[in-house]
């Protein structure tokens, strides 16, 4: 079957306001930052987003963040991204926020068909016991708090029940596709996108090469494309656009020559 959808506007047009989203990436790698862009230029607002991290340097989530077009965030790192700091203290925004393990292993959990899970992250803190600010009221009150969740005792020790997610659509971003939607995905881009593509019901990937069936070493697949039903081709200038989020130049020691010995 083949699954390209010939641009990322089309791959994305049925995705509606308010939809739950799987979003892929770990910092500035591996992020679908070509199908945000198309979610924006359509104008959907109002998603509940899965991911770990929110964008930066104005590309990937931070465009839709930006436009005040995220309903809801379930995620475990706000990093450098003064916006969404702002929008969650000014009660704009709803946050989730988790273990960084959980979110991984609640995506992959529903993408596998299994419920809920326990896990000794949380316990003994307010991930367990509830009272996490989910949102703000815009005058340092908490208008929304976490509930508590069920701790169970387990060979004697102590355990978070942590439930599934399972979300409409799912973007993500690979090294490297085939037309059935068999997956290449590089260093740090592993993180998010396997376990994000397993979690959608929908999955869009936008891959930076595109391969015939059998170009792609099947012991090299991650994730296979039976959790893919839709791929995008990247243009060589999309697949080259990878940001560096701190750029760190080291100064060469003194008496020699940058580059020599």
């Amino acid at each position: 079957m083949d699954k390209v959808a010939a641009t990322a506007r089309e791959a994305v047009a049925d995705v509606p306001d308010g939809a739950s989203l799987a979003v892929g990436g770990f910092g500035l790698g591996g992020v679908p930052n070509v199908l945000i862009q198309a979610l924006y230029e359509r104008g959907v607002g109002g998603p509940s987003v899965v991911s770990n991290n929110r964008g930066a340097l104005e590309s990937g989530l931070a465009v839709l963040l930006a436009a005040g077009r995220i309903a809801r965030v379930t995620g475990s790192c706000i990093g450098a991204n003064k916006e969404f700091a702002r929008q969650y203290l000014a009660g704009e925004l709803e946050v989730e926020l988790i273990p960084q393990g959980t979110p991984a292993e609640r995506l992959r959990a529903g993408g596998a068909g299994i419920p809920a899970f326990c896990t000794p992250a949380g316990v003994g803190t307010q991930v367990a016991e509830g009272g996490l600010p989910w949102r703000y009221d815009g005058s340092g009150g908490v208008a929304v708090a976490s509930p508590p969740k069920e701790v169970r005792e387990l060979d004697g020790a102590l355990y978070v029940l942590e439930r599934a997610i399972r979300t409409d659509f799912a973007l993500v971003r690979a090294a490297k596709g085939d037309r059935h939607g068999n997956l290449v995905l590089s260093k740090a881009a592993r993180n998010f996108n396997p376990p994000a593509a397993m979690a959608g019901r929908i999955t869009i990937a936008e891959v930076e090469e595109l391969v015939e069936p059998g170009g792609i070493d099947p012991d090299a697949v991650h994730p296979p494309g039976i959790f893919v039903q839709r791929v995008v081709a990247l243009t060589p200038q999309q697949a080259a656009d990878k940001r560096i989020e701190r750029r760190t130049v080291s100064r060469p020691a003194p008496g020699r020559r940058p580059g020599g010995r």
